[in-house]
């Protein structure tokens, strides 16, 4: 402001000296030229009108050229400020601006542009846009895009380009023509992002719906989808199909005592040994938990899938070490066939599933085939196992009492603690029938802890009545034995009936404890502290290590009534027998023979340094009312 006044004044005064100058000059030529006053007068009066009208003349052509400068200058400084933000906003956008003229050639990129590909701004000036073409679109996409930007004036769309480096990404691009001031297309704009994030978690997403995400195999999903397109194309090329169902033997118990760190880590182990054992192309899926399936495309005879069963449960005999601990495991398989045994997948997996059932049923690390009679037992399994829960529920359980006896005296010294199942319509069902489904569903844990309760109260009552007795057994399932919560469990059974530990004696399988010999020790020396007894019940049945075994808190070895069956004749038995009480006795542990059903089995195991016994010749399992203390 104060530069603009100083001006104005500076014209002012200027104006001001040309007017007096043009008035003396005139007048001085005026009076030369006149000599006559009126006639000087009368021109100084036009003199003065021309000066007037002069300066007016002067005074609007500068007001409109100025006026004009001033406009001009006012817009070029907006539009200069426009381009300004505008090349600001381009070059701060996050998504990626390239600029060509209407030949194609590039004219401008962003900074982002240059993040997102690589490329410096001077290694693409110049260039065409092809040049970062990823190979994966045809002739007929980009020609579809051009025909949008010549009759549309833009395409959007997906588009895969290559960066710098060579990767090869997917863009969401907007491609926009510019127009000059006469209509025609001078330039495109095409703005686009990175769209590689996003279309990685829709492949998660994807891949998780129908993987598991621990081992990255087919889930059950996936699985039962491939099966159906497997049986589909067997039956049109008529081929034969195997659907093989395995279950890791006794998987809980590692995690139970472990961890589900290591039990997780074994499962990665198990699939790595699986993958390594099946040939290419065959479909391996874990169903959940410890179970997997695996579905052989050409399999025309049982006999191929049951050379594959066996080798998968041979293959997994091997340890696995983790993290310092050497681990055992073993696999039962089930075999289901098509088309024999099933006409479509679901049928199939069901049938597999039974055939699993009677494999763990025959002693488990080994393999069976599905017959007919399989599923009217699984049919009889899932109804059985209703009511065994309503049986707990409503009390239909009972607990039947085997003596034991000295052998060298006869003199009853204890029982062993045996449910049956008193059932409302079929009578007294036998433990064979329901333990194993009990095992399966997880029932016996149920089972045995309300077991171990009656025979500790009903020992209570039978030392009140003044019958002494030296010991009550009551057996320990391997689910429950592989529960860390066994101890408390125990400690308040004992604490509620009030029953003398000493009076207690724990029978635990010899499986159970070689499954985790560890976890075994660990589990034995919290229950020895308690003050109760353990024993090792069907020994020799199992692959017990002496060195495990001359570790564990133990004071009984069972001698397994296999063993015992076929005393005194049978030469293998005899020997058998003779180690295992020549080996108990030399660990300072006391020796008991079960299923004695003749008088000579008797002798012979008194001869040999058997303490005690039991079996049908001593007497059957009863009700506590019936046994004879006399």
């Amino acid at each position: 402001m104060p530069g603009s006044s100083r001006g104005a004044l500076r014209a002012a005064l200027l104006y001001l000296l040309a007017s007096v100058v043009w008035l003396v000059l005139a007048d001085q030529i005026l009076s030369s030229l006149f000599d006559d006053s009126t006639q000087v007068l009368r021109w100084q009066l036009i003199n003065g009108y021309v000066w007037v009208a002069a300066t007016a003349l002067l005074i609007f052509l500068a007001r409109a050229r100025l006026l004009r400068c001033f406009g001009l200058g006012d817009q070029g400084r907006i539009e200069r400020e426009r381009l300004r933000m505008a090349a600001a906003v381009f070059d701060s956008t996050l998504e990626g601006v390239l600029v060509t003229n209407r030949l194609g050639s590039i004219v401008h990129v962003n900074r982002a542009f240059m993040d997102i590909t690589g490329y410096r701004e001077d290694e693409v000036l110049g260039h065409n846009p092809s040049k970062f073409k990823s190979g994966r679109h045809d002739a007929d996409f980009y020609r579809q895009m051009f025909h949008s930007l010549d009759h549309q004036g833009r395409w959007s769309g997906e588009i895969w380009n290559r960066r710098k480096s060579g990767e090869i990404y997917p863009q969401w691009q907007t491609i926009r023509a510019i127009a000059n001031d006469a209509g025609h297309t001078s330039h495109y704009v095409a703005v686009f992002s990175d769209i590689s994030a996003s279309k990685h978690s829709e492949r998660e997403r994807a891949h998780l719906v129908q993987h598991d995400p621990l081992t990255e195999l087919p889930n059950r999903l996936l699985f039962h989808d491939r099966a159906e397109q497997a049986l589909a194309a067997a039956q049109a090329n008529k081929r034969g199909c195997a659907l093989l169902l395995l279950d890791l033997d006794h998987f809980q118990s590692i995690n139970d005592s472990l961890g589900h760190s290591i039990g997780d880590q074994l499962i990665k182990a198990v699939v790595q040994r699986l993958q390594g054992l099946l040939e290419p192309g065959v479909t391996l899926a874990r169903m959940g938990g410890d179970e997997f399936a695996v579905l052989l495309e050409d399999s025309p005879q049982a006999a191929h899938a049951a050379t594959v069963a066996q080798a998968i449960i041979d293959g997994l005999k091997d340890p696995f070490v983790l993290e310092g601990h050497t681990l055992f495991i073993s696999a039962s398989v089930g075999i289901s066939l098509f088309p024999g045994d099933a006409p479509g997948a679901e049928q199939l997996l069901r049938n597999a599933d039974s055939a699993l059932f009677k494999a763990k049923g025959n002693g488990r690390g080994g393999y069976a085939l599905y017959t007919e009679e399989l599923t009217a037992h699984a049919q009889q399994r899932v109804e059985m196992t209703a009511e065994l829960q309503r049986a707990l529920a409503q009390d239909e359980l009972r607990v039947y009492y085997q003596p034991v006896h000295d052998l060298a005296s006869g003199q009853l010294v204890g029982v062993e603690a045996l449910v049956r199942w008193l059932h409302p319509e079929r009578g007294l069902i036998p433990p064979g029938e329901f333990i194993p489904i009990a095992e399966r569903t997880g029932l016996i844990a149920d089972i045995d802890a309300w077991v171990m309760t009656q025979s500790c109260r009903q020992m209570c009552q039978w030392q009140a009545q003044g019958h002494e007795l030296d010991f009550i057994a009551v057996n320990v399932s391997s689910r429950l034995f592989g529960h860390r919560e066994l101890y408390q469990q125990v400690a308040r059974i004992l604490a509620d009936t009030g029953l003398n530990p000493a009076r207690l004696e724990l029978e635990v399988t010899e499986s159970a404890v070689m499954e985790d010999p560890e976890s075994a020790l660990e589990q034995m020396h919290r229950l020895r502290e308690l003050g109760l007894r353990l024993s090792i019940d069907d020994f020799g049945t199992g692959y017990s290590s002496l060195l495990r075994l001359k570790r564990l808190p133990v004071q009984k070895l069972k001698i397994d009534q296999g063993f015992v069956a076929g005393l005194p004749q049978d030469e293998d038995d005899a020997a058998i027998v003779r180690v295992i009480i020549a080996l108990g006795r030399s660990m300072g542990m006391q020796i008991h023979a079960e299923g004695i059903e003749q008088p000579e089995q008797a002798q012979f195991l008194r001869e040999q340094g058997c303490e005690l016994g039991q079996g049908y010749w001593y007497g059957r399992p009863m009700p506590a009312g019936d046994l004879s203390f006399g």
